[in-house]
């Protein structure tokens, strides 16, 4: 099986500009946009939520927490499904100092992703009637005709 070749993030990190929509979504609604691009991954869509309840729960039992664990998850397996250059500690750099503009990139990333080509595939067909002509039955040796016009009088067609 021949390996795929490494490509690049379809956009920067802090390519907002590209798609202006993705970064206002972000903007205003972060764990909104965390989770939509998580239920897109095909993660459960409430993954990203870790990231929001880990620190707390854990700061709380004494564990400092500085990588969000979701975000660096879904970078690293949408590098890895879909070949991307990078490595794990560039994603551990986005996830802890950019994390919102982490969530905006990979969002941007699934909506190219999704965009699949259309392909017109015309081949010219002909179709055939495929009805049988009628065809007339006669019988090898006919039975007489006999032709009536008045009661009692028969005439033979022979």
């Amino acid at each position: 099986m021949a390996e795929r070749p490494l490509t690049d993030w379809t956009s920067g990190l802090f390519d907002c500009f590209e798609d202006a929509s993705t970064c206002c979504y972000g903007f205003w609604c972060g764990p909104c946009l965390a989770c939509t691009v998580s239920g897109r991954f095909g993660e459960n869509n409430c993954l990203p939520l870790c990231d929001i309840l880990a620190p707390a729960v854990l700061s709380a039992c004494g564990i400092p927490l500085f990588v969000p664990p979701a975000n660096l998850s879904m970078r690293a397996a949408m590098r890895n499904r879909y070949n991307i250059k990078g490595s794990l500690c560039k994603d551990i750099a986005a996830s802890c100092f950019c994390v919102w503009c982490s969530w905006c990139q990979m969002h941007r990333e699934l909506k190219e992703r999704k965009k699949t080509p259309t392909v017109i595939n015309v081949q010219s067909q002909t179709f055939v009637n495929a009805h049988p002509a009628p065809v007339a039955m006669m019988a090898v040796n006919p039975a007489p005709v006999y032709l009536t016009n008045q009661p009692g009088i028969v005439l033979d067609s022979r």
